[in-house]
């Protein structure tokens, strides 16, 4: 899936010149933690976030209470020239981007141009469709031996029953590298028959740990 898919389009900015008061009301206005910051020729130069105006703007309980911080320029408090993506990129190029650089939101660049913005709620939320967490259904991990056509002997199972698998995410087994670990979604509430015929094929069920159904 690539970047322009999930992507925000209608971006609120703001220019270095804006003010620190600025940033709070449109943040509030709006609802959004984070602002690209343009130069005058539509470049983004900065970004603007909650965490940045968190670190100057006092405190409710403070003693002594700075008002002038409010008329600061943003160009001032801004984080500078910040990472950006571009919408060909793959949402998955952009998680990797957010996780090593711990950062909460990414502009989204074309011809070095402001085309929109990804945050890290964004990228929850498609997780959650993708792997169709927000859907009812049940969960299971089975855990199987890293071999080419693995996945295909264990989507047999859920294919003699019947029964629509939602999502499959493979995961490293961290007690032994010869296996990986299978999280499997699918869209029955009651999944006692496929553990059981799971572990009739000789697949072992990690979760659901149901007692009653050692074979």
């Amino acid at each position: 899936m690539l970047i322009e898919e999930i992507m925000i389009k209608d971006v609120l900015t703001l220019s270095p010149n804006h003010t620190v008061k600025d940033a709070l009301q449109a943040m509030r206005e709006r609802k959004i933690r984070h602002i690209p910051i343009l130069s005058a020729e539509g470049t983004v130069v900065g970004i603007i976030t909650d965490r940045n105006l968190k670190e100057v703007v006092p405190s409710s309980i403070s003693e002594i209470i700075d008002t002038s911080i409010y008329d600061t320029a943003l160009s001032e408090v801004m984080t500078k020239n910040p990472i950006v993506g571009h919408p060909m990129d793959f949402v998955e190029e952009a998680a990797v981007i957010f996780y090593d650089n711990q950062i909460g939101s990414l502009p989204i660049v074309s011809s070095g141009k402001l085309v929109g913005i990804i945050t890290e709620t964004d990228l929850l939320y498609k997780y959650i469709e993708l792997t169709g967490a927000h859907q009812p259904g049940s969960q299971l991990e089975v855990r199987v031996p890293n071999v080419p056509g693995i996945l295909f002997e264990v989507s047999k199972v859920f294919h003699d029953l019947h029964t629509n698998v939602l999502s499959v995410l493979v995961y490293p087994d961290k007690d032994n590298e010869a296996n990986k670990i299978l999280v499997i979604r699918i869209n029955s509430m009651n999944p006692l028959k496929i553990i059981e015929e799971l572990k009739n094929s000789g697949f072992e069920v990690l979760w659901p740990n149901v007692p009653g159904i050692d074979l």
